[in-house]
């Protein structure tokens, strides 16, 4: 029967996976990788060994179990940016999504052009670190005589569909991240905008995720084990795949993603615009959603590791979830690199509040979870005011497994998520999106199984309303001081 192949770039690491046409998995692959962090606020990585180097090592693996391929799809993070010369050679290391802040000067000046009103009108969000143009504009200005808006320019997914099959194509989600360069109502390129930030920049042609976008050709073939004239569909950002593979796909549906970065696509039955939220076009063609995200969530259970000396994340986990709601009194603001929603403040950082000798790791941990929750909640209620209350919340992602977090979310938020079977994440929405891109199963088909629902614990109440309302004065708070402290780290 033949089976399909999603693979997904993440920040930690590419997967991927082969998948029958009835959803089961008959293989799995991994390749390791980490961003690199140069200077402060700057987050980027190698487009050709951690993107194309990883997702052909990936590909090799799964081709070599001998099943028959029939379509391919990838997606990864981003939004990020990356500009290759005319073999796609990167220029310079890729630029990743709103976790990398160089481009401030970039924002206030292009805000200051067009009118913060007007772009968050034709654009469905304000311009942050999140938004691709500003970073662009970043490049232009690092390269000075020698910058060359003709070239092409690439997000991760992008790159590596170019690789496979040399087509130039950016998808409508993605494009939608790319403020202030496309109209969220048209769902096109805002061309007159283009030429008044980057005059003479090129653009990819458009495309839906789920649309095929060419073939894999002989060299790519060569490189990745994949037959030659394998079909290659469009792909998109990996929130947004992942929210596909586990049915996000109807009107007031709401993922929570667990993972380095906490992130949130709630499906719009309209596009609307809201300051500190993101409009964006969706997976599905015409169609919109609401995006928010926080700039360090798991990443903090690895720095705590880290620092205590490599303890076992079971062990750290088992520690926190022995500690009583509230950490015994230790509330933590987790910006420690800056935050996206809902504050976007780049200089932000992370902030411990009433220490004691009596607190160990375990407390860190659980009060990291806490933090994180009071985020997620503050985050739900912008999502709820300007959207409505979500009708149904799947929680995915790494962060799922073990249970001590989405509970902790569930208690904070006072909320019910449901917690998929299948867990692989992006990869398999990939896989998805590839099957309906060339017709191999319908475009309604949905794989997804449900296994547990998390509920609320409502003994915890009282203790969480308290933390809530401290979490939300602290951060104002401490933010002149911890400015101050930003300006000289």
């Amino acid at each position: 029967m033949g089976c399909v192949v999603g693979v997904d770039i993440g920040t930690g690491s590419t997967k991927g996976v082969l998948v029958g046409l009835d959803g089961s998995v008959v293989a799995v692959a991994r390749r390791e990788h980490s961003a690199g962090l140069p200077r402060p606020g700057w987050v980027e990585m190698d487009a050709e060994r951690d993107w194309w180097g990883d997702v052909a090592d990936v590909l090799r693996e799964l081709t070599a179990t001998g099943e028959e391929i029939l379509a391919v799809c990838v997606s990864g993070l981003g939004p990020c940016v990356v500009q290759t010369d005319e073999e796609l050679r990167p220029r310079r290391p890729a630029i990743l999504y709103g976790v990398d802040t160089r481009a401030t000067r970039e924002i206030a000046e292009i805000t200051e052009l067009l009118g913060a009103e007007e772009i968050l009108e034709r654009c469905g969000k304000d311009l942050s670190s999140q938004a691709i143009g500003p970073k662009l504009a970043w490049l232009r200005r690092e390269a000075g005589p020698d910058w060359r808006p003709q070239e092409r320019w690439f997000s991760a997914h992008s790159y590596v569909v170019a690789r496979l099959t040399g087509e130039w194509i950016l998808d409508h989600h993605t494009a939608s991240q790319c403020d202030p360069f496309y109209d969220i109502h048209t769902q096109d390129w805002a061309t007159d905008w283009v030429e008044q930030v980057l005059p003479g920049l090129v653009l990819p042609r458009l495309v839906w995720p789920s649309e095929q976008v060419g073939v894999v050709h002989g060299t790519a073939a060569a490189a990745t084990g994949l037959a030659e004239g394998t079909p290659v569909v469009a792909g998109t950002v990996d929130a947004w795949a992942e929210a596909f593979s586990v049915g996000v796909r109807r009107t007031g549906d709401l993922m929570l993603m667990y993972g380095s970065t906490m992130f949130f696509v709630q499906v719009l039955s309209a596009p609307t615009s809201v300051r500190g939220l993101w409009t964006t076009s969706g997976v599905e063609p015409g169609s919109h959603t609401l995006a928010a995200g926080m700039a360090t969530s798991g990443t903090i259970t690895t720095w705590l590791q880290d620092l205590t000396g490599g303890v076992p994340f079971e062990t750290l986990v088992a520690e926190a979830a022995a500690v009583p709601a509230g950490s015994e009194g230790l509330v933590m603001l987790p910006y420690f690199s800056g935050e996206r929603t809902p504050i976007y403040d780049p200089l932000a950082r992370g902030v411990i509040a009433g220490l004691t000798l009596r607190h160990g790791r375990g407390h860190l941990l659980r009060a990291a979870y806490e933090g994180i929750a009071c985020g997620v909640k503050q985050i739900v209620g912008a999502l709820e005011e300007a959207a409505g209350p979500p009708q149904r919340i799947v929680a995915v992602g790494g962060g799922t497994q073990g249970g001590l977090w989405t509970q902790i979310v569930s208690d904070v938020c006072g909320l019910e998520q449901d917690v998929p079977a299948q867990t692989i994440g992006a990869s398999y929405g990939d896989a998805l999106l590839a099957a309906i891109g060339v017709g191999l199963v319908p475009p309604e088909t949905d794989w997804t199984e449900l296994d547990h629902t998390v509920r609320s614990d409502p003994s915890t109440a009282a203790t969480y309303s308290t933390l809530f309302e401290t979490f939300t004065e602290l951060y104002p708070a401490t933010r002149r001081q911890i400015h101050r402290l930003a300006r000289i780290s």
